[in-house]
Protein backbone atom coordinates (compact mmCIF):
# COMPACT_ATOMS: atom_id res chain seq x y z
CA UNK A 1 0.00 0.00 0.00
CA UNK A 2 3.07 2.43 0.48
CA UNK A 3 4.02 1.90 -2.96
CA UNK A 4 0.09 2.63 -4.10
CA UNK A 5 0.63 6.35 -2.14
CA UNK A 6 3.81 6.80 -3.88
CA UNK A 7 2.74 6.20 -7.22
CA UNK A 8 -0.39 8.10 -6.61
CA UNK A 9 1.40 11.27 -5.64
CA UNK A 10 3.36 10.97 -8.68
CA UNK A 11 0.58 10.44 -10.84
CA UNK A 12 -1.30 13.08 -9.34
CA UNK A 13 1.82 15.29 -9.87
CA UNK A 14 2.15 14.59 -13.53
CA UNK A 15 -1.57 14.82 -14.49
CA UNK A 16 -1.13 18.06 -12.78
CA UNK A 17 1.89 19.02 -15.01
CA UNK A 18 0.38 17.62 -18.31
CA UNK A 19 -3.50 18.69 -18.37
CA UNK A 20 -3.71 22.78 -18.81
CA UNK A 21 -7.31 22.53 -19.73
CA UNK A 22 -9.50 24.27 -16.88
CA UNK A 23 -11.48 21.47 -15.02
CA UNK A 24 -13.70 21.97 -11.90
CA UNK A 25 -11.81 20.48 -9.18
CA UNK A 26 -14.90 19.23 -7.36
CA UNK A 27 -15.06 16.69 -10.45
CA UNK A 28 -11.52 15.77 -10.61
CA UNK A 29 -11.61 14.80 -6.79
CA UNK A 30 -14.79 13.17 -7.23
CA UNK A 31 -13.16 10.70 -10.43
CA UNK A 32 -9.67 10.63 -8.07
CA UNK A 33 -11.66 8.83 -5.32
CA UNK A 34 -14.07 7.34 -7.19
CA UNK A 35 -12.10 5.31 -10.09
CA UNK A 36 -9.09 3.42 -8.13
CA UNK A 37 -11.89 3.16 -5.26
CA UNK A 38 -13.86 0.99 -7.31
CA UNK A 39 -11.48 -0.58 -8.76
CA UNK A 40 -9.59 -1.76 -6.52
CA UNK A 41 -12.46 -2.58 -3.92
CA UNK A 42 -13.60 -4.95 -6.90
CA UNK A 43 -10.45 -6.45 -7.28
CA UNK A 44 -9.92 -7.36 -3.90
CA UNK A 45 -13.70 -8.46 -3.40
CA UNK A 46 -13.85 -10.77 -6.58
CA UNK A 47 -9.66 -12.04 -5.79
CA UNK A 48 -9.45 -15.41 -5.49
CA UNK A 49 -5.73 -15.58 -4.72
CA UNK A 50 -3.39 -13.39 -3.20
CA UNK A 51 -1.31 -11.41 -5.30
CA UNK A 52 -4.99 -10.26 -7.03
CA UNK A 53 -5.99 -9.09 -3.40
CA UNK A 54 -2.17 -7.19 -3.11
CA UNK A 55 -2.80 -5.62 -6.58
CA UNK A 56 -6.00 -4.54 -5.27
CA UNK A 57 -4.56 -3.10 -2.15
CA UNK A 58 -2.55 -1.48 -4.68
CA UNK A 59 -4.96 -0.19 -6.60
CA UNK A 60 -7.00 1.16 -3.75
CA UNK A 61 -4.10 2.91 -2.41
CA UNK A 62 -3.49 5.27 -5.18
CA UNK A 63 -6.57 6.89 -4.74
CA UNK A 64 -5.44 8.83 -1.30
CA UNK A 65 -2.02 10.03 -2.73
CA UNK A 66 -3.33 11.19 -5.65
CA UNK A 67 -5.89 13.42 -3.73
CA UNK A 68 -3.39 14.27 -1.31
CA UNK A 69 -1.38 16.31 -3.94
CA UNK A 70 -4.62 17.72 -5.65
CA UNK A 71 -5.70 19.11 -2.66
CA UNK A 72 -2.57 20.32 -2.05
CA UNK A 73 -1.92 21.69 -5.30
CA UNK A 74 -5.93 23.34 -5.07
CA UNK A 75 -4.99 25.01 -1.46
CA UNK A 76 -1.48 26.51 -3.02
CA UNK A 77 -3.65 28.06 -5.77
CA UNK A 78 -5.69 29.50 -3.55
CA UNK A 79 -8.93 27.45 -4.68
Amino acid sequence: MLVGLAVGHVAGITATLLVNASVRPDLVIALVVAVPGVIGLLTILLSGRRWVTALGAFILAIAPGWLAVLVAIEVVNGG
